[in-house]
């Protein structure tokens, strides 16, 4: 049918130099109709077609809206200007790797791939080197974990998806973030505050969804290999076919090893951790574009053992002695999941998709003589219907989801068992008026076995009174359990006493935390010295309820409690971004932190939280030359004021540390050669400032001692490490 028919083009900015760049956001629909679509990171688009449709209307903020006459489905290509140019100077630009929305009502940005291509991106926890948004550090002195914040607060106060399934939860709370390889990640989109209710309650300081490679679309052969002098190897490897004109299948291998033992600071522990994972993913793709379908089926699995401890120790025999200290953690991971997503043809504005996802996992670990075991297994699925009221300015999505989990955990002599269960269902409404205004307001219904029968409500606005801006405004509510033991995985390489107080819930006879996030932010785009640039001011607050504190303020323990007071995380950063000449861009930020919480010994600053935070990226490539050839460079500079240790003042004098940590910059750099669209290499230096942290381990002389404590860990252990590595692809 006609009807069926689709056009697909691609939206760009004009340039004077006819470079094509193309505009994500922006909005083409047919003329007095509510067919319309949104172009995505890359420009593109694709719409229905009807012979009595004619006049598409192609706009976007900032830029003059146009309409252009079709009259048979083709492929359409159509540049914009800006509208504060159309008598001047025509704006030579860019597609910018990291994309800032100015017509969502969610302060989200998105980051492609030429983004975390920028650094030694080898797995998603080291996805967000070159974003000012996301902080990194390590969580201890020995596993070698990195772990992130937002808004001052620690990843399992961020809902982490993938591909907006909920993934990094529970069990793989601690070390989930590495086992998503970064080449299989397409694009991250970031969400601040308060996300959408579609998604789940959970969700307090923002979030995060890793859109992965598709197979229909990604390139048929990918081979990635990278090393670095510490001894890190890494190889990943993309195998795509297309098995029919409706199927396409992927293979994605990725392996890592590092067996070389180092202490660059000669305490005796390894600085880095030895281990080895294979992480494998078949990935299944359907698209059905006459009938409206389209669907992905996912099954992964993860083996990943990590070793460390002390220079000498060998698990064969010294595992749970006194010989020497050593660690071993051992994770076996399985998922399966599932997309399935329907457009209708005749009605492009209904749609339905439904999600689930089944993932097993199962972690042994030892740190010293503590043990810790943890079985999770978790059931997700989300169906969702989308449709619109009156026209597409007024859009709905509804529908309905379902949770279970079960943990058992092993606690040293201790048995920890529950399983937790919920029905929700949402409702989230957007107005957008394609200009000024939009807003999105959603609510959701859940009932959990152990959490109750609570309300999640989420808003947001966003305004544009004049052009390239966007003021924005959200609130929203979170709720969660708890996961105290492997959320908190770093204090079981320590001596401390494990207590948990003040019970009255019910889990691990705690109460749910439950937090309401506020948000405001501001971005403007606009033009200096005929360049472009935006700047963002954000400010967010989140205020808790309740909150299972973690308190390390006692050297010989670590208490867990509900809180009794007032627990709260204000954030502030302005960002800059400026395309200081012809493909050289520049990122500034500064963040502040006001981050405290009412410990029992008094309301105290988060340990380890830095106050303020500079952040400085400069990239610059050459423009492809006649062989198609062509240099990137990248380098990042990070800057850390003081940060609180947790208080040492009971202890011996030799174990004291003082109040505060040093200051700390660390400088990253990264130089790729483009030799042809397939194959370039790149080499590149971590920590090139050298800057170490040189006692991070307390009592690492006696580490069966009561002092012993490898948690204060504020900076890098090893010092600068440098690396390379190559791709190459077949499309």
């Amino acid at each position: 049918m006609l009807s069926q028919d689709k056009i697909s083009g691609i939206i760009v900015e004009a340039t004077e130099n006819n470079v094509p760049m193309g505009l994500a956001g922006a909005n083409v629909y047919w003329l007095n109709t509510s067919v319309g679509a949104v172009t995505d990171i890359d420009g593109k688009f694709k719409i229905n077609y009807s012979p009595e449709n004619t006049k598409l209307v192609i706009s976007y903020v900032g830029f003059k809206t146009d309409t252009i006459t079709v009259s048979t489905p083709k492929y359409i290509k159509h540049a914009l200007y800006a509208t504060s140019n159309l008598d001047a100077v025509t704006i030579n630009s860019r597609k910018q790797a990291t994309a800032k929305s100015y017509l969502q009502a969610q302060n989200v940005f998105t980051v492609s791939s030429d983004e975390l291509l920028k650094a030694a991106c080898c797995n998603l926890s080291e996805s967000f080197e070159t974003n000012p948004s996301i902080d990194v550090n390590f969580a201890d002195a020995v596993s070698g974990t990195r772990q992130i914040k937002m808004l001052g607060l620690n990843s399992p106060y961020i809902l982490i998806a993938t591909e907006n399934i909920p993934s990094i939860r529970g069990a793989s709370q601690a070390f989930g973030l590495s086992f998503i390889p970064g080449t299989w990640v397409e694009s991250i989109q970031i969400t601040k505050g308060a996300g959408s209710v579609v998604n789940g309650y959970e969700s307090i300081a923002g979030q995060i969804n890793a859109e992965l490679v598709k197979p229909a679309s990604d390139n048929k052969l990918f081979v990635n290999l990278f090393g670095n002098k510490a001894g890190r190897f890494e190889l990943n490897t993309h195998i795509n076919t297309k098995v029919s004109d409706k199927w396409s299948t992927g293979l994605y291998i990725h392996g890592n090893t590092h067996n070389e033992k180092h202490d660059v600071n000669h305490d005796g522990f390894l600085d880095m951790p030895l281990y080895n994972q294979i992480n494998v993913m078949n990935r299944w793709q359907y698209i059905d574009a006459q009938k409206g379908f389209v669907s992905f089926i996912n099954f992964k699995v993860l083996n990943d053992e990590k070793q460390m401890g002390e220079l000498d120790f060998n698990p064969n025999t010294d595992k749970l002695t006194t010989n020497a200290w050593g660690s071993e953690i051992d994770t076996r991971r399985y998922q399966v999941s599932t997309k399935l997503g329907y457009v209708n043809p005749e009605i492009p504005w209904q749609s339905i998709g439904l999600q689930t996802a089944f993932s097993s996992h199962e972690q042994e670990s030892y740190f010293g003589l503590n043990q810790y075991n943890i079985t999770h297994n978790s059931l997700y699925s989300n169906i969702i219907y989308n449709s619109i009221i009156s026209d597409s300015r007024h859009k709905i999505k509804t529908g309905i989801s379902y949770t279970y989990d079960h943990y058992d955990e092993f606690v040293n002599t201790a048995d920890y068992e529950r399983t937790e269960k919920s029905v929700g269902a949402f409702f989230e409404y957007n107005f957008d008026n394609l200009e000024k205004l939009n807003l999105t307001a959603g609510l959701r219904v859940d009932n959990h076995n152990v959490l109750g029968t609570f309300v999640t409500p989420r808003f947001h606005v966003r305004y544009t009174p004049w052009e390239k801006s966007a003021f924005r405004a959200s609130f929203g509510r979170g709720k969660r359990s708890a996961n105290i033991f492997t959320e908190n995985q770093q204090l079981f390489a320590t001596s401390r006493t494990i207590n948990i107080l003040n019970s009255g819930g019910n889990v691990y006879g705690l109460r749910p935390e439950i937090a309401w996030n506020y948000g405001l932010s501001y971005l403007q785009g606009f033009n200096f010295l005929g360049r472009k640039a935006d700047i963002t001011l954000d400010y967010y607050k989140t205020d808790f309820k309740n909150q299972v504190v973690v308190d390390y303020e006692n050297p010989l323990e670590v208490n867990f409690y509900n809180l009794d007071g007032d627990s709260y995380a204000n954030s502030f950063q302005a960002e800059l971004n400026y395309n200081v000449f012809e493909r050289f861009d520049l990122r500034m930020a500064y963040k502040y932190y006001d981050v405290k919480t009412q410990y029992n010994s008094g309301k105290l600053d988060k340990p380890l939280t830095p106050k303020h935070r500079f952040f400085t990226n400069a990239s610059y490539e050459t423009q492809m030359s006649s062989n198609s050839s062509q240099w990137k460079f990248d380098a990042t500079y990070n800057w850390l004021s003081k940060q609180r240790f947790p208080s040492t003042i009971s202890s011996p004098e030799a174990y004291q540390l003082s109040k505060y940590t040093p200051t700390l910059g660390t400088l990253n750099m990264q130089i790729t050669r483009v030799f042809s669209s397939k194959f370039e290499v790149y080499v590149g230096g971590e920590n090139i400032s050298n800057v170490r942290q040189d006692n991070p381990i307390i009592g690492a002389n006696d580490p069966f001692g009561a002092n012993f404590d490898s948690t204060f860990v504020y900076g890098p252990i090893y010092g600068s490490n440098y690396y390379a590595g190559l791709r190459f692809k077949i499309e």
